[in-house]
């Protein structure tokens, strides 16, 4: 008599977690995903679109990361990761004869967030060099000035709808006329712990027992 040797179906021994957004976006169901290990699923990082939360379509360029920090039972929570523009958008609005100021910004938040947020301006003409470096400067100190008085989810809802574009706008155009500004992405980089700032980066391990 031959022996046969029993395979177990990976795909049944998995189980379904529902994966929410944080609070600050009504906890909307963004994902359903299966996992065989609940630990795997810990510093996952689930991608949506602004559109997909809000049902405008306006917003469908917008890219949201939510990042999981905890589980209870079958529902994964998540934590604003960051964001970025799609870049066929960021294409559409370059325009030739026109100028384009980038600045990158390390700020830190009311309640201890540590972001990098990317601004972009584009001008109206052509500009020089030193109104480039003026702009940019503005740029720059208008994201700290305003991120260091806002919580985490304050600032994210200035960034994904406009407001902090917004007063980048009002305050660099006196500097040469502005087309467009677009905080272009923002990436979380440390959390507030008692300790002090930590890396927000969840590194998960297999289970030693």
């Amino acid at each position: 008599m031959s022996s046969r040797t029993v395979v177990k179906d990976k795909w049944k021994l998995k189980r379904w977690y529902t994966v929410l957004a944080p609070p600050s976006f009504s906890n909307a169901v963004i994902a359903t995903t299966p996992a065989d290990k609940e630990w795997k699923l810990l510093g996952r990082v689930f991608e949506v679109t602004l559109f997909d939360l809000t049902g405008d379509f306006s917003h469908v360029h917008i890219h949201l990361k939510f990042q999981v920090y905890d589980i209870k039972e079958d529902v994964l929570y998540t934590r604003f990761k960051g964001h970025e523009l799609a870049r066929d958008y960021m294409k559409s609005i370059i325009r030739r004869k026109s100028g384009k100021v980038t600045s990158v910004v390390n700020v830190t938040t009311k309640d201890g967030y540590g972001l990098r947020i990317t601004g972009v301006a584009l001008t109206a003409f052509k500009c020089k060099t030193s109104q480039k470096h003026l702009i940019r400067k503005v740029m720059s100190e208008t994201i700290s000035s305003i991120a260091s008085g806002k919580t985490l989810d304050e600032l994210v809802h200035l960034m994904i709808f406009g407001g902090l574009a917004n007063e980048v706008f009002q305050r660099a155009k006196k500097i040469y006329p502005l087309r467009k500004v677009e905080i272009y992405k923002s990436k979380l980089l440390t959390i507030p712990t008692p300790e002090g700032p930590k890396k927000a980066v969840i590194i998960t391990q297999r289970p030693t027992s």
